[in-house]
């Protein structure tokens, strides 16, 4: 499967046109989440769903991928959301506190029936994974759909939902974190990290963003404009990144006509997982 790059998926609550606007015209953001969920107070879920919809329909959001969080499923929201943004073409549904893989197949089958109605494009899905059930369920989940595009993880509601103290360290949530990129990884899926809280702390954002790099992340979530700049540069592979993959795939590109395996660059041994590893960066850098 092909992915759109999701280095920085930035939420902005439905109800707050400014931020929307500036989000979606301003921003070197890869994807804008119009928040349904969240960031919207029970008592305004409607007016979030006009938001919304307005939103999709009179901006343009350029190479921005329009994404909308709906409620989750068994909120008694959700229906409603969807029956509302859909007809508005977002390129994809991010569904919260995914459960278990019936939450996707529910979701899926609606936007289909609403997609079918209306003539649209097929719609993506995208699932948080933020709870013990969740993570218990991944690969049943990460297998649900063919619509699924991506997984991102929630620490936030995660420590939540196993008593965890939130830590700077992220010790607490490490087996959660590792388990979702593993299953992401494992079905073809982007894997989008958790939000970093702390929205005026860039030296430990751009810590974190390098770390859920180092693990398999291809993304993370954002939740202030000011956090965007910092990981797309984290998740951006350098100049200097960039000259060693293309020499490393360059290589193994000459060793193979000559019917070479394994090779030296630099006093380094390169075999296939160095090559994949090289491959990987230029896919990141957009090559």
């Amino acid at each position: 499967m092909t992915h759109r790059p999701r280095r920085a998926l930035l939420y902005m609550p439905a109800t707050d046109w400014r931020k929307i606007e500036k989000a979606s015209t301003e921003l070197e953001v890869d994807s804008v989440c119009i928040d349904l969920e969240d960031g919207v107070a029970l008592n305004r879920k409607e007016e979030a769903r006009v938001g919304a919809v307005k939103a999709l329909q009179s901006l343009d959001f350029g190479p921005r991928e329009r994404l909308v969080r709906i409620n989750p499923v068994g909120s008694g929201l959700e229906l409603d959301d969807l029956k509302s943004v859909v007809p508005a073409a977002p390129q994809a549904i991010v569904i919260p506190k995914v459960d278990e893989a019936d939450h996707i197949r529910w979701v899926s089958k609606t936007v289909r029936k609403l997609q079918n109605e209306h003539g649209l494009p097929t719609i993506g899905l995208i699932a948080i994974i933020e709870s013990a059930c969740g993570i218990v369920d991944l690969r049943a989940i990460a297998g649900a759909d063919s619509r699924l595009e991506a997984l991102i993880f929630g620490a936030e509601d995660f420590a939540a939902s196993i008593g965890a103290i939130r830590t700077e360290s992220a010790a607490e949530v490490a087996y959660a974190r590792s388990a979702v990129v593993t299953h992401a990884a494992a079905y073809d899926l982007q894997a989008i990290d958790m939000v970093r809280t702390d929205y005026k702390d860039m030296e430990a954002l751009a810590r974190e963003s390098r770390q859920g790099l180092e693990m398999g992340y291809s993304g993370k979530q954002v939740i202030h404009p000011a956090q965007v700049p910092v990981v797309q540069q984290a998740f951006t592979p350098t100049p200097e990144e960039i000259a060693w993959a293309e020499k490393v795939i360059a290589a193994n590109n000459e060793n193979q006509k000559q019917g070479a395996g394994a090779f030296a660059i630099d006093g380094k041994m390169v075999d296939m997982p160095i090559v994949k590893a090289a491959e990987r960066i230029l896919a990141r850098a957009g090559h």
